[in-house]
């Protein structure tokens, strides 16, 4: 008899564990199922943006090509081109400023570029025939239809307020991926998990939809995200200011701590392999050769005031023998010159093709011709590699047209997993409410989800402001509005 008692006694007792630990778990699943809700309110419509024009940007090259035919192709000629500062000259006739940079053309049938800044301050592209330098037209810098969808890809047109919008939906995408990862998991279900059930006339079958079409995209929406982020306004921007000038990212005299005429420091024992021909920092108040013809914020560099002995400089070389040493040096066709800036200034050459390993900077200085600073994707460290490499694959550079599709196939998967969440919550939503997910019985797993994303908040600062907005709506939601059910 009381063997049967201890029985009976043990099986309640591990009925009350199965319940307890099945009202654990369901609570979980719904505190997630929340937070994956909200998120997913917040960022379906900057994530829809982000893949359309990013697929739009893919084959920016090709629509360039298409609709500024006029400006950026030439036919091709037996001829040499015409040299440097005649073009230049040419430019400046046609649109009056200074030249503040000067594009060589990346193929015998493309037009050279020349960047001009007007007396107001205004940067003009102007494009010219190298062979005859007649002037084919202006733009506005960077204002071709590429780098037009670019902006609009970041929100560059619209200020750094709206651009923090874009770094907040790429860290909740981030967060999105895990909750929609754990929503997925199949926990015994057959049905859903790779198949679609249902028709579109059924919320299942847009449940099933967005959950496997989530699976096939995660890994793309998770590289995108992250691989995107050197380009946002905060978080960027504490990426670049640790990368840049450190020997395990981009090594000084990339794009901050410029070297400059006249002072080189190859004597020292003192510095760094990568330091070894560079110079002591000099006045520079615009990055020439910014990420991908990106402006880039210019940290670390210092000013200094000219020694007695530096009024004496000799005179700055002329462009035509200048390019000439930069032509010995072998870049990549369709590289950059940038003049001097003051009486230390360097001229900068830079290319970033499509091969990384011809990606090149080289600062030379303006009286001698003397190559100051040649660094290549090789030297960059560990950090700079992998950010450069994740910027091709981002752009569709690396691996060419398979990179493109790849590309495409990804930004068309978000939209679809977007609209998708969208038809799936329109058809569970009621007619006077929200539609939010059910509140765990057990709050604690609510505050342990929170608790994780708040981690999440920490990483990606502008995702932790809006995880505290949320909160406050989730919390008015509760109290007051009704919308819950």
């Amino acid at each position: 008899m009381a063997h049967i008692n201890n029985t009976s006694e043990a099986s309640v007792e591990t009925d009350a564990k199965e319940k307890q630990f099945s009202l654990t778990s369901t609570s979980i699943y719904r505190a997630v199922w929340r937070w994956h809700f909200y998120a997913g309110l917040l960022v379906l419509p900057f994530l829809i943006w982000l893949a359309t024009t990013g697929a739009l940007f893919v084959y920016h090259e090709a629509i360039d090509k298409q609709v500024h035919a006029e400006l950026l192709t030439v036919p091709k000629q037996d001829s040499a081109p015409q040299s440097p500062s005649v073009l230049i000259a040419a430019a400046v006739k046609a649109q009056p400023g200074e030249w503040f940079k000067y594009t060589t053309p990346s193929s015998p049938d493309r037009s050279a570029e020349i960047g001009i800044r007007t007396a107001q301050g205004a940067k003009v592209a102007v494009y010219v025939n190298p062979y005859d330098a007649q002037v084919l037209g202006t733009l506005s810098d960077q204002g071709t239809l590429g780098w037009t969808i670019r902006k609009l890809h970041s929100l560059k047109y619209f200020g750094p307020i709206q651009r923090g919008f874009i770094e907040m939906a790429a860290g909740w995408a981030l967060l999105l991926v895990i909750t929609g990862l754990y929503l997925w998991w199949p926990r015994g279900r057959k049905a859903g998990v790779v198949t679609v059930r249902g028709t579109p006339r059924q919320r299942v079958y847009w449940r099933d939809l967005h959950a496997v079409t989530g699976l096939a995209v995660a890994i793309g929406l998770v590289f995108l995200a992250i691989t995107g982020m050197p380009w946002s306004v905060f978080w960027g921007a504490k990426a670049n200011e640790l990368a840049n000038g450190h020997n395990f990212g981009y090594p000084a005299g990339v794009r901050v701590q410029l070297p400059m005429s006249g002072h080189v420091l190859i004597d020292s024992t003192n510095l760094p392999w990568t330091l070894q021909h560079t110079q002591a920092p000099g006045k520079a108040t615009e990055s020439p050769h910014a990420m991908h013809g990106e402006e880039m914020p210019v940290e670390h560099q210092h000013e200094a005031s000219l020694s007695s002995h530096e009024t004496h400089l000799p005179k700055q070389l002329d462009l035509d023998t200048l390019m000439l040493h930069v032509q010995h040096l072998n870049l990549a066709p369709g590289y950059t010159v940038t003049p001097p800036r003051g009486a230390q200034g360097v001229f900068t050459a830079s290319v970033y093709p499509h091969d990384l390993d011809k990606q090149r900077v080289v600062h030379i200085d303006q009286f001698t011709g003397q190559a100051l600073l040649d660094i290549s994707y090789a030297d960059y460290g560990l950090l700079g590699k992998w950010l450069e490499w994740g910027i091709n694959v981002h752009l569709g550079q690396e691996f060419g047209v398979a990179n493109q599709l790849l590309l495409i196939l990804i930004c068309a998967g978000i939209v679809l997993l977007c609209v998708s969440g969208a038809l799936m919550w329109i058809k569970r939503r009621p007619a006077k409410g929200m539609g939010v997910p059910p509140l765990p019985k057990q709050r604690k797993a609510l505050a342990g989800v929170v608790v994780i994303l708040a981690i999440g908040g920490l990483l990606f600062p502008l995702v932790g402001l809006s995880l505290a907005v949320m909160l406050l709506i989730d919390s008015v939601v509760i109290k007051y509005s009704g919308l819950e059910k």
